[in-house]
């Protein structure tokens, strides 16, 4: 006898075939490995439309578990059927403020639903291909474009309705839902409640990697920096980062803080008589390194959680999330 039966009335035919395919796993008629009955079969069985098959078996491959095979056909790839949604999660690397945004998101989702991250580490080729080869295979897409362009052709390929963008929107992901950090206005806002502070200074020294942060943020320390005849240095490296008295320093990488700190100290520098510093992204470690760093963040908890939220509501919306100016003692 075969797994599948349907009834010509009751619950629809695709909900049908979706239980019976439950229903085999939790009985042990299908296990992992074993090959679902092919599209044909059923149709030509139960007279059921191509379309509904696929949908049924679409749902059971977005959840994580069936897998399809071109030329070949589905395959049961997961035993536990419990799964409701299964979610994609691109990152564009870990660090202790993209743990937060995690623990954040999945704290707010249900039993059931299930997250794999992964990581594109700014790599453009890395970008694409992950998200190509997923396409199908989710209930929903959160993705972090980095500083990409054309990301837009990319993420093409996924339904509009299942994607959202999470931390940079750049103009061609503007359309999509998401959760977003406005990030030229953000800073402009926070410095101007430091502008008293770098009066203390004679340059604000900003490190900044073009290849990695976002191109609205050193405009915003830019248009900061000429409304205020504040006199601005970038660095591309921390490299080179060569600490002078009577500096203010602006960080956006953990290492490159790390960096100055210990030229700092080397140097036997004073912070705020010496030199000032402001860093960016709020951790534990800024908070207790030093006395406490002054930085410039958004609350990636927070963030994850609003994410979460929406994604669950399959709300279509586009939410800020505010920056926002936490003062400590090294400026």
């Amino acid at each position: 006898m075969g797994i599948i039966s349907i009834r010509k009335i009751g619950t629809s035919k695709r909900s049908q075939i979706i239980s019976c395919i439950e229903k085999a796993v939790l009985e042990k008629t299908l296990k992992k490995g074993d090959k679902l009955p092919s599209i044909n079969s059923i149709r030509n069985q139960f007279s059921v439309s191509r379309d509904t098959i696929l949908n049924a078996y679409g749902e059971l491959k977005t959840r994580g578990v069936v897998q399809s095979i071109v030329g070949k056909g589905y395959y049961l790839i997961k035993e536990e059927v419990d799964t409701s949604h299964k979610i994609f999660l691109l990152f564009d690397e870990f660090n202790a403020f993209k743990q937060d945004l995690y623990n954040g998101f999945v704290s707010c989702l249900p039993p059931g639903v299930e997250v794999d991250i992964f990581f594109h580490h700014f790599s453009y080729e890395v970008f694409r291909s992950t998200i190509v080869n997923n396409a199908g295979n989710y209930s929903y897409y959160v993705i972090m474009p980095a500083n990409f362009q054309n990301t837009g052709l990319v993420v093409s390929c996924l339904p509009q309705e299942k994607v959202y963008i999470l931390d940079q929107r750049q103009n061609d992901l503007k359309f999509f839902s998401g959760v977003y950090q406005d990030f030229e206005r953000g800073i402009v806002e926070c410095l101007e409640k430091l502008k008293h502070r770098f009066a203390h200074y004679s340059r604000l020294v900003l490190v900044f990697d073009p290849t990695k942060q976002p191109a609205a943020l050193l405009k915003g320390v830019q248009s900061f920096c000429l409304k205020n005849d504040v006199s601005l240095q970038v660095l591309e490296s921390n490299k080179n980062i060569h600490l002078q008295k009577g500096f203010a320093y602006m960080t956006l990488e953990d290492v490159s803080l790390l960096r100055i700190i210990k030229q700092m100290k080397s140097k036997e520098m004073d912070l705020i008589d010496d030199i000032g510093i402001v860093a960016y992204n709020d951790t534990l470690l800024k908070e207790v390194v030093i006395d406490g760093i002054t930085v410039i963040s958004t609350n990636f908890e927070e963030m994850g959680k609003k994410l979460a939220k929406m994604l669950l509501k399959n709300s279509k919306e586009r939410i800020e999330s505010s920056i926002n100016l936490i003062k400590r003692k090294s400026i």
